[in-house]
């Protein structure tokens, strides 16, 4: 279901490159892999004979709720990634985010002081980036992470040109 202040009328959403869900399974998998097996040491410990504390039922119970856990947010990462757009209006540019907790991001172009592209490993090995515009309130944190690299690059220029012509108007 979407509302009108989340989803405008008469936009149309651009979306970010599917290959994005790789990067956000690679950063998914390395974390929650350390997670996981860190809680399974007192289960490990138990089933040596080395401790006698936690029970054998807790020092189960905790490793396989965080698994269900990171294995329904696992779930969750391709949709997460659709939720995913951004819009170039005339004045100002649009980003929305979120399955559960939605949320749209106006920037004015006006506001924008500097735009930057960055790309970690997994990234650049897939060809993509990710777009941070830098505004004057520090508060403000607007980026579009998972398009390919030519579109974060036209969208750099872009927006750097549109955010300098609000500049000069002033």
């Amino acid at each position: 279901m979407h509302t009108e202040a989340i989803d405008p009328a008469g936009i149309t959403w651009l979306r970010v490159s599917p290959k994005y869900v790789t990067v956000r399974v690679v950063g998914w998998a390395a974390g929650n892999l350390i997670v996981v097996g860190l809680l399974t040491v007192p289960l490990v410990m138990v089933l040596a004979g080395a401790w006698t504390w936690p029970p054998l039922w807790l020092a189960v119970a905790v490793p396989a709720v965080m698994l269900l856990l990171a294995l329904w947010r696992l779930l969750l990462i391709p949709r997460q990634v659709r939720s995913i757009g951004y819009a170039e209006r005339d004045e100002d540019l649009l980003i929305r985010r979120g399955i559960f907790y939605q949320r749209t991001l106006v920037v004015p172009y006006g506001r924008m002081q500097y735009v930057d592209i960055g790309a970690g490993p997994v990234e650049r090995g897939l060809g993509l980036c990710t777009l941070k515009l830098h505004t004057a309130s520090a508060g403000t944190s607007a980026e579009i992470p998972g398009l390919p690299a030519g579109e974060g690059a036209r969208l750099r220029e872009q927006l750097s040109a549109r955010g300098e012509a609000r500049l000069a108007g002033l």
